[in-house]
């Protein structure tokens, strides 16, 4: 295996994961200076399609035969996209084994992995969030929640795939949504714990830091919608859509989050002797008081990464690969490009709920340097096919001057894709759109 020397771009780059979110990562990778081949594993039926990209079907869990992957190909750089190999440990035992890799250890993937630790660790760091209240058991939730005597937000502690919040309008809401997460709906049955949370009111913005454990870099703020239904209605999902940069957070607005939030998180990590090597992904409120955490992840968001990887610049993989060498200040500075972007989620029938799957995708759509579709959902048939396997199928994405031209070109763009079952919001980016 091969490394490369800092301030270089790596020539052979792995990415582990087959969401959406790894297609993109993947596509920008092959994209960056000085990259030769990418391989995607386990990918989706999108990845062959990119030009410079090959295919493995190990698993993210799959710790040992990625390692072996590495070897085999001399990867320089390993990127991490999903949060459960993380907190499963992935990247510690590649970097045992002297893979360079993007992604933090089991120990700073504890940020997402568990809600009551990512709290004391915002308040040991004097990081804004809102007040919490950490239960273990169903009857102390529930005796928290009544001292309280208002709803509240309750998150369930763990990864829950982004679906383990209920933001409660009503106490029975709250009650209903406790007692789901002693029944283990988000497994973890009889050991399950949960984080109660006040409720904060304000737009929500997504801000990803991509840090070597020392120093960091911002890219443009992101805003994406959660709710499955037009007008931000219905169930909460993983993403059906977002938009860059958000201009809820100007330059001075970036920098105070760097200052309140990102700096002392940072800090705290490295006190408790964690040094984290990948991106801190902030989703902030931007309350009267200022911005307050809501949640930090240990990955790059979905769809949020769709829509920034076409703003990122060919630095990208030397970027990532100094952050992963715990040597950002050898890095070139990354170039980010002055437009907007625009992102569209195609989804299956059904979702978030029971989707339909296995219906053929039909795409016309012919990707321009500021047009891309990414595939996440999908899988490629030994009949050359390509079909709807997941919940969120395809992200449709878009660049231009002004979000009304970004997101027209997206949405032409989205008309152009067909399959059976096929749900998407008319209404993304509403909050910069004129028309």
């Amino acid at each position: 295996m091969s490394t490369a020397a800092p301030g270089v771009s790596p020539a052979r780059v792995l990415v582990v994961g087959g969401g959406g979110r790894e297609n993109a990562l993947a596509w920008a990778l092959t994209r960056s200076h000085g990259v030769e081949q990418v391989w995607v594993s386990p990918g989706n039926g999108g990845t062959q399609e990119l030009a410079g990209c090959q295919q493995l079907s190990l698993s993210e869990s799959n710790h040992d035969g990625l390692l072996a992957a590495c070897h085999e190909h001399a990867v320089e750089l390993v990127v991490v996209g999903p949060e459960a190999p993380l907190a499963a440990g992935l990247a510690d035992q590649l970097r045992e084994a002297g893979v360079a890799v993007f992604g933090p250890g089991a120990d700073g993937a504890q940020l997402e992995a568990s809600k009551q630790w990512a709290k004391a660790l915002m308040q040991e760091a004097g990081v804004p969030t809102a007040g919490y209240w950490p239960a273990s058991n169903r009857e102390e939730a529930l005796a928290a929640l009544e001292a309280q005597g208002k709803p509240l937000v309750v998150k369930a502690d763990g990864l829950a795939a982004g679906k383990g919040v209920t933001v409660a309008d009503t106490m029975e809401e709250a009650r209903a949504a406790i007692e789901e997460i002693f029944a283990g709906r988000f497994g973890g049955e009889g050991e399950a714990s949960l984080v109660l949370e006040e409720r904060t009111h304000g737009p929500e913005v997504s801000v990803f830091a991509l840090t070597d454990g020392e120093r960091m870099v911002l890219l443009p703020p992101a805003q994406d919608h959660k709710r499955i239904g037009e007008g931000d209605t219905g169930p909460n999902t993983g993403g059906m859509g977002a938009y860059a940069p958000a201009p809820l957070l100007d330059a001075a607005g970036l920098e105070q989050v760097r200052k309140l939030v990102l700096e002392p998180t940072l800090a705290a990590l490295n006190a408790r002797g964690i040094r984290y090597r990948g991106v801190i992904y902030a989703g902030l409120m931007l309350t009267e008081q200022g911005p307050s955490v809501i949640e930090f992840n240990c990955r790059f968001g979905d769809p949020e990464c769709e829509t920034l990887m076409p703003l990122l610049g060919p630095e990208l993989a030397a970027v990532l690969l100094a952050c992963a060498n715990g040597a950002l200040d050898q890095a070139p500075p990354l170039s980010i490009a002055p437009l907007c972007s625009a992102c569209v989620i195609a989804a299956a029938q059904g979702y978030p709920g029971e989707i339909r799957k296995g219906d053929v995708i039909e795409s016309k759509l012919q990707p321009a340097s500021d047009l891309q579709l990414f595939h996440a959902g999908t899988q490629r048939q030994p009949d050359g096919l390509c079909r709807t396997s997941g919940g969120r199928v395809l992200a449709v994405v878009a660049q231009a001057d002004s979000f009304d031209n970004a997101f027209e070109r997206a949405y032409t763009g989205l008309a152009q894709v067909h399959y059976e079952g096929m749900t998407y919001r008319r209404d993304i980016g509403h909050q910069v759109r004129s028309r």
